[in-house]
């Protein structure tokens, strides 16, 4: 249209391709500690950003069903790549996954954890937001480096 609407008034945006799109802080990409994440640490840390949505943070998925059909071909690296996210404090793990047929699910923790039924007990009061700023902290991340997985059994 002319003015720049579409059918239902809102505003169209002619500056970016249409559809969603995935609004990441600068305070996590500027972070010590995202810089010390692998490539495919940073690579799943994207997976879980494209899934958020209004009001679903801590019910996001990082199972290996739901990411091979997305180009992830190796459940080792979906699973190191997970417990680098998790050990750097970038998602919370909400719900405990179990075989068989259980999936976890994950919150990111540049945002508040949506409330929904079915979290594992403690999980509310255990999420943090913005844990990721205080791990570069606590393990003192150079602004470049190693993995994190490897500056945390250094420390050991």
């Amino acid at each position: 249209m002319a003015n720049g609407r579409n059918k239902t008034g809102r505003r169209i945006d002619t500056q970016r391709d249409p559809g969603g799109f995935v609004a990441l802080p600068w305070s996590v990409l500027d972070c010590p500690a995202y810089a010390a994440l692998s490539h495919p640490a940073r690579a799943l840390l994207l997976e879980f950003a494209r899934q958020l949505g209004r009001d679903n943070n801590g019910r996001l998925l990082g199972s290996a069903s739901y990411l091979e059909p997305r180009g992830w071909k190796s459940r080792d690296v979906i699973t190191r790549a997970k417990r680098e996210l998790l050990a750097a404090e970038f998602i919370f793990e909400t719900v405990k996954g179990q075989r068989p047929n259980r999936a976890g699910w994950y919150a990111v923790t540049w945002r508040t954890l949506d409330r929904h039924p079915g979290y594992d007990i403690g999980t509310v009061e255990g999420f943090r937001r913005g844990a990721y700023r205080h791990t570069a902290e606590v393990l003192h991340l150079p602004a470049r480096g190693p993995p994190l997985a490897q500056l945390k059994n250094a420390s050991l």
